[in-house]
C-alpha cells in the first residue's frame, strides 16, 4: 500500500504547527518546527495571503498527515462518514481513531502512528486473540488489543509504552499496562479526541 516516505518534520513545519510525527523528538529541543517555525523551501518565509479555500484544504492536509493517510483513501473515509448516521466531520474522526495502527499508538505501544503501522503490518498485534496485518482494520466496542508475546521484549515497544503517560490514553480505551493489553470501552466521540482539528472545514471543503 502506497505510504508517504519523505522527511516528516517537513509536514509539521508545511502545516504551521506541531503533528508529533517523530514521537519523543517532538518534545526536545531538537524538535526542526521549533528551530524553523516557518513552511520549507525557499520562500517559506514569505507572507502569503490565505484564501478560504486555503484553509479547508490547509485543515483537510493536516488530517491526513496527522494519521498518515493518503488522499484516496481518506476520501473514502468521508464518504462513509457521510454516509451514516450523525455529524459527519464527527464520524470521520472517529473512523480515523479506530484504526488499528493509530490505537496501537494510542495505547502507547508504539511511539508514532507510523511505528503503529509497522507493528501492525509486520503481524505484532492480535485483536481478540486473532493476528491483524491491516492498519486500516477498524476496531469496536468491546475489541481487544494484545501484543504478539515475542514483541513485547521489543526495545521500542518498552520504550513506548513506558512514555504513554506523557501523552496518555483516550478515555474511550482502557490500558493493561502489565500484560501489555488494551480494550475498546466504546467508540470515540468527538469529546474524546483532544487533537487539534476543525473537523467543520473539512466537511467543507469536500462539500464545495
Amino acid at each position: 500500500m502506497a505510504r508517504y516516505i519523505g522527511p516528516a518534520c517537513k509536514l509539521c513545519r508545511r502545516e504551521g504547527e506541531k503533528l508529533f510525527l517523530k514521537g519523543d523528538r517532538c518534545y526536545t529541543d531538537k524538535c526542526a518546527f521549533d528551530r524553523r517555525p516557518y513552511p520549507p523551501g525557499q520562500h517559506g518565509q514569505r507572507r502569503v495571503k490565505v484564501t478560504e479555500y486555503g484553509i479547508r484544504l490547509r485543515e483537510k492536509q493536516k488530517v491526513r498527515r496527522i494519521y498518515g493517510i493518503l488522499e484516496r483513501q481518506f476520501r473514502k473515509y468521508f464518504a462513509e462518514a457521510d454516509r451514516v448516521k450523525g455529524v459527519t466531520g464527527e464520524n470521520l474522526l472517529s473512523l480515523l481513531e479506530r484504526r488499528l495502527d493509530n490505537v496501537a499508538y494510542r495505547l502507547g505501544f508504539a511511539a508514532t502512528r507510523a511505528d503503529g503501522r509497522q507493528l501492525v503490518r509486520h503481524g505484532h498485534l492480535f485483536v481478540n486473540g486473532k493476528p491483524v496485518s491491516i492498519p486500516s482494520f477498524l476496531v469496536k466496542k468491546g475489541d481487544k488489543v494484545t501484543l504478539h508475546t515475542r514483541s513485547r521484549e521489543l526495545g521500542r515497544v518498552k520504550v513506548s509504552v513506558e512514555g504513554v503517560e506523557r501523552r496518555g490514553v483516550p478515555e474511550w480505551l482502557e490500558l493493561d499496562k502489565a500484560g501489555l493489553a488494551g480494550t475498546v470501552r466504546d467508540n470515540p466521540v468527538r469529546e474524546a479526541i483532544t487533537l487539534p482539528i476543525k473537523e467543520q472545514l473539512i466537511v467543507e471543503f469536500y462539500s464545495r
